[in-house]
């Protein structure tokens, strides 16, 4: 079985992620043609739901990787030898760091694009004021909460990031202040990442 999987490309990430799209629509054929007989439909209510399929995949690269910052590689950089650490700190890091930025901007993005093309987009943002609240509300303070936590990413970590990990010119002191702000904000975003999915994920099951 490995070996079919070696011989299939599956050693690169890339073939990995072009299957899994390609299994996506052999399944959806299968799903909707053959088991529920009424063929495919590409309206708006399907490029509603592509929007949010890729908010989802998104979102979850995304606050997977802040808990990766968060839950292994954070705690375990005191741990790791001092000559092995720019392993993680050259290769590992920046790396994890350019996927994350570009999530949290991809789920913004799309996130945003999904409350208009739903048109609940203003109630969302005025966290329901106007409307009886409730799943506005929901999903307003999940989007704001999303909001903060983007802004953070791009605005503080990455600025900061790249000064902690001497991709640009920075003192030794600079780079210990860098480390810190990029680390606490960090946890800031962990902490609202919470919240926000449970916002996110009420607004859809609950109200």
């Amino acid at each position: 079985m490995l070996d079919f999987l070696e011989n299939a490309g599956l050693g690169k990430l890339e073939r990995a992620v072009a299957y899994g799209l390609a299994l996506v629509v052999v399944l959806l054929i299968i799903a909707d043609v053959a088991l529920a007989r009424r063929g495919l439909s590409f309206d708006y209510a399907w490029i509603t739901f592509v929007v949010r399929w890729l908010h989802v995949l998104s979102g979850v690269m995304w606050v997977g990787l802040l808990w990766y910052f968060n839950f292994v590689q954070i705690p375990s950089m005191p741990k790791i030898p001092d000559e092995q650490k720019p392993a993680v700190s050259k290769v590992i890091a920046p790396t994890a760091l350019f996927w994350f930025r570009h999530a949290a901007l991809a789920t913004l993005i799309t996130g945003l694009l999904l409350a208009w093309l739903n048109g609940y987009i203003h109630q969302a943002l005025v966290l329901g004021i106007g409307s009886g609240g409730g799943r506005p509300a929901a999903i307003g303070i999940g989007m704001w909460l999303g909001i903060v936590m983007a802004y953070n990413v791009w605005m503080i970590i990455w600025p900061n990031q790249k000064k902690a990990l001497g991709l640009v010119d920075a003192t030794p002191d600079e780079k210990k202040a860098a480390a810190r702000t990029a680390m606490l904000t960090s946890r800031f975003n962990t902490m609202l990442s919470i919240p926000m999915l449970y916002f996110m994920v009420a607004a859809q099951n609950i109200y």
